[in-house]
Protein backbone atom coordinates (compact mmCIF):
# COMPACT_ATOMS: atom_id res chain seq x y z
CA UNK A 1 0.00 0.00 0.00
CA UNK A 2 1.22 3.50 -0.85
CA UNK A 3 0.01 6.55 1.08
CA UNK A 4 0.72 10.24 0.57
CA UNK A 5 0.27 12.83 3.31
CA UNK A 6 0.23 16.50 2.25
CA UNK A 7 0.86 19.44 4.57
CA UNK A 8 2.36 22.47 2.80
CA UNK A 9 1.85 24.95 5.63
CA UNK A 10 4.24 26.11 8.36
CA UNK A 11 6.58 24.24 10.71
CA UNK A 12 4.01 23.86 13.47
CA UNK A 13 1.43 22.45 11.06
CA UNK A 14 3.91 19.86 9.80
CA UNK A 15 4.75 18.82 13.36
CA UNK A 16 1.06 18.35 14.17
CA UNK A 17 0.65 16.36 10.94
CA UNK A 18 3.15 13.80 12.23
CA UNK A 19 0.35 12.51 14.46
CA UNK A 20 -1.41 11.25 11.30
CA UNK A 21 1.85 9.69 10.15
CA UNK A 22 2.16 7.90 13.51
CA UNK A 23 -1.40 6.60 13.33
CA UNK A 24 -1.12 5.36 9.76
CA UNK A 25 2.19 3.61 10.37
CA UNK A 26 0.96 1.76 13.42
CA UNK A 27 -2.24 0.76 11.60
CA UNK A 28 -0.47 -0.21 8.36
CA UNK A 29 3.16 -0.96 9.32
CA UNK A 30 3.98 -2.34 5.87
CA UNK A 31 2.66 0.71 3.99
CA UNK A 32 5.02 3.02 2.11
CA UNK A 33 4.17 6.50 3.39
CA UNK A 34 5.35 9.62 1.56
CA UNK A 35 5.02 13.17 2.85
CA UNK A 36 4.71 16.37 0.79
CA UNK A 37 5.92 19.57 2.48
CA UNK A 38 7.18 23.01 1.48
CA UNK A 39 10.93 23.60 1.17
CA UNK A 40 12.40 24.77 4.48
CA UNK A 41 10.47 22.29 6.62
CA UNK A 42 12.26 19.13 5.50
CA UNK A 43 14.65 19.37 8.44
CA UNK A 44 11.86 18.16 10.70
CA UNK A 45 11.60 14.80 8.96
CA UNK A 46 15.19 13.90 8.07
CA UNK A 47 15.74 10.15 8.49
CA UNK A 48 12.25 9.72 9.90
CA UNK A 49 11.84 5.98 10.59
CA UNK A 50 8.31 5.75 9.17
CA UNK A 51 8.78 7.74 5.97
CA UNK A 52 9.46 6.26 2.56
CA UNK A 53 10.00 9.52 0.66
CA UNK A 54 9.83 13.27 1.24
CA UNK A 55 8.35 15.34 -1.59
CA UNK A 56 9.57 18.93 -1.24
CA UNK A 57 7.83 21.83 -2.95
CA UNK A 58 10.16 24.75 -3.58
CA UNK A 59 8.02 27.90 -3.53
CA UNK A 60 10.92 30.34 -3.58
CA UNK A 61 11.47 30.19 -7.34
CA UNK A 62 9.34 28.94 -10.23
CA UNK A 63 6.66 28.20 -7.67
CA UNK A 64 3.94 26.97 -10.00
CA UNK A 65 6.31 25.16 -12.35
CA UNK A 66 7.59 23.18 -9.37
CA UNK A 67 4.05 22.55 -8.16
CA UNK A 68 3.01 21.19 -11.55
CA UNK A 69 6.10 18.96 -11.63
CA UNK A 70 5.16 17.54 -8.24
CA UNK A 71 1.56 17.04 -9.34
CA UNK A 72 2.80 14.93 -12.26
CA UNK A 73 5.11 12.98 -9.94
CA UNK A 74 2.23 12.28 -7.56
CA UNK A 75 -0.05 11.27 -10.41
CA UNK A 76 2.50 8.72 -11.61
CA UNK A 77 3.04 7.27 -8.15
CA UNK A 78 -0.28 5.45 -8.00
CA UNK A 79 -1.12 6.11 -4.34
CA UNK A 80 -4.01 4.24 -2.82
CA UNK A 81 -4.64 7.03 -0.31
CA UNK A 82 -3.88 10.74 -0.67
CA UNK A 83 -4.52 12.45 2.66
CA UNK A 84 -4.47 16.22 2.38
CA UNK A 85 -4.22 18.07 5.70
CA UNK A 86 -3.67 21.41 3.94
CA UNK A 87 -6.73 23.55 3.26
CA UNK A 88 -5.53 25.61 0.31
CA UNK A 89 -5.59 25.38 -3.46
CA UNK A 90 -2.00 24.29 -4.11
CA UNK A 91 -2.41 21.02 -2.22
CA UNK A 92 -5.94 20.58 -3.53
CA UNK A 93 -4.62 20.77 -7.09
CA UNK A 94 -2.08 18.01 -6.40
CA UNK A 95 -4.73 15.88 -4.69
CA UNK A 96 -7.30 16.34 -7.46
CA UNK A 97 -4.79 15.51 -10.19
CA UNK A 98 -3.57 12.37 -8.43
CA UNK A 99 -4.77 8.89 -9.38
CA UNK A 100 -5.31 8.04 -5.71
CA UNK A 101 -8.21 5.64 -5.23
CA UNK A 102 -9.12 7.47 -2.03
CA UNK A 103 -8.61 11.23 -1.66
CA UNK A 104 -9.25 12.64 1.81
CA UNK A 105 -9.27 16.33 2.70
CA UNK A 106 -11.07 19.20 4.38
CA UNK A 107 -14.15 20.80 2.89
CA UNK A 108 -12.50 24.25 2.97
CA UNK A 109 -10.06 23.23 0.25
CA UNK A 110 -11.05 24.83 -3.10
CA UNK A 111 -10.58 21.45 -4.83
CA UNK A 112 -12.60 19.45 -2.28
CA UNK A 113 -15.15 18.69 -5.03
CA UNK A 114 -12.65 16.09 -6.27
CA UNK A 115 -12.11 14.45 -2.86
CA UNK A 116 -13.71 11.10 -2.09
CA UNK A 117 -13.97 12.01 1.61
CA UNK A 118 -14.50 15.55 2.84
CA UNK A 119 -14.43 16.52 6.51
CA UNK A 120 -15.59 19.80 8.00
CA UNK A 121 -12.75 21.76 9.59
CA UNK A 122 -14.21 23.56 12.60
CA UNK A 123 -11.94 25.76 14.69
CA UNK A 124 -12.81 25.44 18.35
CA UNK A 125 -15.54 23.21 19.80
CA UNK A 126 -12.98 21.74 22.19
CA UNK A 127 -11.07 19.87 19.49
CA UNK A 128 -7.34 20.02 19.03
CA UNK A 129 -5.92 20.27 15.51
CA UNK A 130 -4.54 16.73 15.79
CA UNK A 131 -8.11 15.53 16.42
CA UNK A 132 -9.39 17.44 13.40
CA UNK A 133 -6.64 15.90 11.28
CA UNK A 134 -7.41 12.46 12.68
CA UNK A 135 -11.03 12.76 11.51
CA UNK A 136 -9.79 12.48 7.94
CA UNK A 137 -8.55 8.93 8.54
CA UNK A 138 -11.00 7.50 11.10
CA UNK A 139 -12.61 5.25 8.52
CA UNK A 140 -9.27 3.57 7.74
CA UNK A 141 -7.87 3.59 11.32
CA UNK A 142 -10.03 4.23 14.38
CA UNK A 143 -11.31 7.12 16.47
CA UNK A 144 -8.32 7.28 18.83
CA UNK A 145 -5.86 9.97 17.83
CA UNK A 146 -2.10 9.71 18.15
CA UNK A 147 0.29 12.36 19.38
CA UNK A 148 2.67 14.20 17.07
CA UNK A 149 6.22 12.96 17.32
CA UNK A 150 9.67 13.93 16.08
CA UNK A 151 12.68 11.65 15.87
CA UNK A 152 15.98 13.44 16.51
CA UNK A 153 18.88 11.13 15.70
CA UNK A 154 21.88 10.22 17.81
CA UNK A 155 23.74 12.90 15.86
CA UNK A 156 21.19 15.54 16.93
CA UNK A 157 21.55 14.61 20.60
CA UNK A 158 25.33 14.64 20.26
CA UNK A 159 25.15 18.11 18.70
CA UNK A 160 23.56 19.55 21.86
CA UNK A 161 25.37 17.39 24.43
CA UNK A 162 27.83 20.16 25.26
CA UNK A 163 24.91 22.34 26.35
CA UNK A 164 23.26 19.55 28.34
CA UNK A 165 26.45 18.11 29.87
CA UNK A 166 29.12 20.83 29.63
CA UNK A 167 32.74 20.08 30.40
CA UNK A 168 32.44 16.36 29.58
CA UNK A 169 30.28 15.88 32.65
CA UNK A 170 28.07 12.80 32.91
CA UNK A 171 25.38 14.80 34.70
CA UNK A 172 22.72 16.85 32.94
CA UNK A 173 22.87 20.42 34.22
CA UNK A 174 19.66 22.25 35.17
CA UNK A 175 18.61 24.42 32.23
CA UNK A 176 15.59 25.93 30.55
CA UNK A 177 14.90 26.82 26.94
CA UNK A 178 13.12 29.96 25.80
CA UNK A 179 11.83 30.48 22.27
CA UNK A 180 10.88 34.15 22.47
CA UNK A 181 9.89 34.96 18.88
CA UNK A 182 7.03 34.30 16.48
CA UNK A 183 6.24 35.01 12.85
CA UNK A 184 3.31 37.11 14.12
CA UNK A 185 3.84 40.11 16.40
CA UNK A 186 0.57 39.60 18.30
CA UNK A 187 1.58 36.04 19.23
CA UNK A 188 4.88 37.18 20.67
CA UNK A 189 5.40 37.90 24.36
CA UNK A 190 7.26 41.25 24.55
CA UNK A 191 11.02 41.24 25.01
CA UNK A 192 10.88 43.23 28.25
CA UNK A 193 8.60 40.54 29.67
CA UNK A 194 11.04 37.82 28.64
CA UNK A 195 13.78 39.76 30.41
CA UNK A 196 11.63 39.89 33.54
CA UNK A 197 11.08 36.14 33.34
CA UNK A 198 14.78 35.40 32.90
CA UNK A 199 15.66 37.61 35.87
CA UNK A 200 13.11 35.87 38.14
CA UNK A 201 14.79 34.48 41.30
CA UNK A 202 13.80 30.93 40.39
CA UNK A 203 16.04 31.09 37.31
CA UNK A 204 19.18 32.63 38.79
CA UNK A 205 21.15 29.37 38.96
CA UNK A 206 19.89 27.91 35.68
CA UNK A 207 21.52 27.88 32.29
CA UNK A 208 19.18 29.56 29.80
CA UNK A 209 19.18 28.77 26.10
CA UNK A 210 17.43 31.08 23.65
CA UNK A 211 16.13 29.20 20.61
CA UNK A 212 15.01 30.28 17.15
CA UNK A 213 15.95 30.33 13.50
CA UNK A 214 18.66 32.45 11.85
CA UNK A 215 16.19 35.33 11.48
CA UNK A 216 15.57 35.33 15.24
CA UNK A 217 19.18 35.82 16.29
CA UNK A 218 18.97 39.62 16.59
CA UNK A 219 15.78 39.51 18.68
CA UNK A 220 17.29 36.89 20.99
CA UNK A 221 20.52 38.88 21.26
CA UNK A 222 18.56 41.99 22.22
CA UNK A 223 16.96 40.04 25.07
CA UNK A 224 20.31 38.63 26.18
CA UNK A 225 21.89 42.09 26.21
CA UNK A 226 19.11 43.48 28.39
CA UNK A 227 19.62 40.81 31.05
CA UNK A 228 21.99 40.74 34.00
CA UNK A 229 21.81 36.95 34.08
CA UNK A 230 25.21 35.60 33.04
CA UNK A 231 24.13 32.12 32.06
CA UNK A 232 22.28 32.98 28.84
CA UNK A 233 23.35 31.44 25.54
CA UNK A 234 21.84 32.65 22.27
CA UNK A 235 21.48 29.57 20.06
CA UNK A 236 19.13 31.11 17.49
CA UNK A 237 20.24 30.01 14.03
CA UNK A 238 22.96 27.76 15.43
CA UNK A 239 20.93 24.55 15.74
CA UNK A 240 18.92 22.56 13.25
CA UNK A 241 15.24 21.95 13.92
CA UNK A 242 15.94 18.46 15.24
CA UNK A 243 18.92 19.71 17.29
CA UNK A 244 16.52 22.14 18.98
CA UNK A 245 14.03 19.35 19.60
CA UNK A 246 16.77 17.26 21.21
CA UNK A 247 17.78 20.15 23.48
CA UNK A 248 14.16 20.81 24.51
CA UNK A 249 13.71 17.16 25.45
CA UNK A 250 15.81 17.37 28.62
CA UNK A 251 15.05 20.95 29.63
CA UNK A 252 13.56 21.58 33.04
CA UNK A 253 11.03 23.77 31.21
CA UNK A 254 10.52 25.18 27.74
CA UNK A 255 8.94 28.64 27.63
CA UNK A 256 7.31 29.37 24.29
CA UNK A 257 4.75 31.48 22.47
CA UNK A 258 1.78 30.01 20.61
CA UNK A 259 4.10 29.02 17.77
CA UNK A 260 6.15 26.19 16.28
CA UNK A 261 8.44 25.58 19.31
CA UNK A 262 5.32 24.79 21.37
CA UNK A 263 4.44 21.99 18.93
CA UNK A 264 8.07 20.86 18.90
CA UNK A 265 7.91 20.44 22.68
CA UNK A 266 4.67 18.47 22.31
CA UNK A 267 6.29 16.19 19.73
CA UNK A 268 9.12 15.46 22.18
CA UNK A 269 6.73 15.20 25.16
CA UNK A 270 8.97 17.82 26.77
CA UNK A 271 7.77 20.09 29.58
CA UNK A 272 6.33 23.29 28.18
CA UNK A 273 4.76 26.55 29.30
CA UNK A 274 2.90 28.16 26.41
CA UNK A 275 2.06 31.87 26.48
CA UNK A 276 -1.04 32.84 24.50
CA UNK A 277 -1.28 36.55 23.74
CA UNK A 278 -3.77 37.49 21.00
CA UNK A 279 -4.92 33.95 20.23
CA UNK A 280 -7.02 31.55 22.28
CA UNK A 281 -6.17 27.99 23.32
CA UNK A 282 -9.76 27.16 22.36
CA UNK A 283 -8.73 27.38 18.70
CA UNK A 284 -7.22 23.93 19.23
CA UNK A 285 -3.50 24.47 18.86
CA UNK A 286 -2.39 24.18 22.49
CA UNK A 287 0.45 22.07 23.96
CA UNK A 288 0.06 18.29 24.26
CA UNK A 289 2.96 17.34 26.53
CA UNK A 290 2.21 15.45 29.73
CA UNK A 291 3.73 18.36 31.64
CA UNK A 292 2.25 21.46 30.05
CA UNK A 293 0.84 24.78 31.15
CA UNK A 294 -1.05 27.50 29.30
CA UNK A 295 -0.70 31.11 30.39
CA UNK A 296 -2.92 33.94 29.17
CA UNK A 297 -4.12 37.31 30.40
CA UNK A 298 -6.59 37.42 33.26
CA UNK A 299 -8.00 40.70 31.94
CA UNK A 300 -11.23 40.49 29.95
CA UNK A 301 -10.56 42.08 26.58
CA UNK A 302 -13.30 42.51 23.99
CA UNK A 303 -10.64 42.63 21.24
CA UNK A 304 -9.24 39.18 22.00
CA UNK A 305 -8.88 37.22 19.81
CA UNK A 306 -8.16 39.69 17.04
CA UNK A 307 -7.63 36.97 14.45
CA UNK A 308 -7.07 33.28 13.90
CA UNK A 309 -3.38 33.31 13.01
CA UNK A 310 -2.06 36.44 14.68
CA UNK A 311 -1.35 39.87 13.19
CA UNK A 312 1.70 41.97 12.35
CA UNK A 313 0.61 44.66 14.82
CA UNK A 314 -1.94 45.18 17.58
CA UNK A 315 -5.07 46.68 15.94
CA UNK A 316 -5.84 48.61 19.14
CA UNK A 317 -2.21 49.73 19.53
CA UNK A 318 -2.14 48.78 23.23
CA UNK A 319 -1.20 45.06 23.07
CA UNK A 320 -2.86 44.46 26.44
CA UNK A 321 -3.36 40.76 25.67
CA UNK A 322 0.41 40.37 26.15
CA UNK A 323 1.39 43.20 28.45
CA UNK A 324 -1.16 42.22 31.09
CA UNK A 325 0.26 38.71 31.44
CA UNK A 326 2.28 38.77 34.62
CA UNK A 327 5.57 36.91 34.91
CA UNK A 328 4.29 35.48 38.21
CA UNK A 329 1.71 33.56 36.19
CA UNK A 330 4.48 31.96 34.18
CA UNK A 331 7.04 30.95 36.78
Amino acid sequence: MKILIIQNAFIGDVILATAVLEKLHHTYPAAKIDFMIRKGNEGLLIDHPYLHELIIWDKSSRKYTNLFRIAIQVRRSDYEYVINLHRFGSSGFVTALSTGKHKFGFDKNPFSLFFSRKVKHDIGHGKHEVERNQELITEITDAHWARPRLYPSKTNFEAVERYVKPGNSETIIPYICIAPTSVWFTKQYPKEKWVELIEAPQNKDLKIYLLGGPGDFAACEAIRNLCKHTGIVNLAGKLTLLDSAALMKNAGMNYVNDSAPMHMASAMNAPVTAIFCSNLPAFGFGPLSDKSKIVETKVKLDCRPCGLHGLKACPKKHFKCALTIQVEQIV
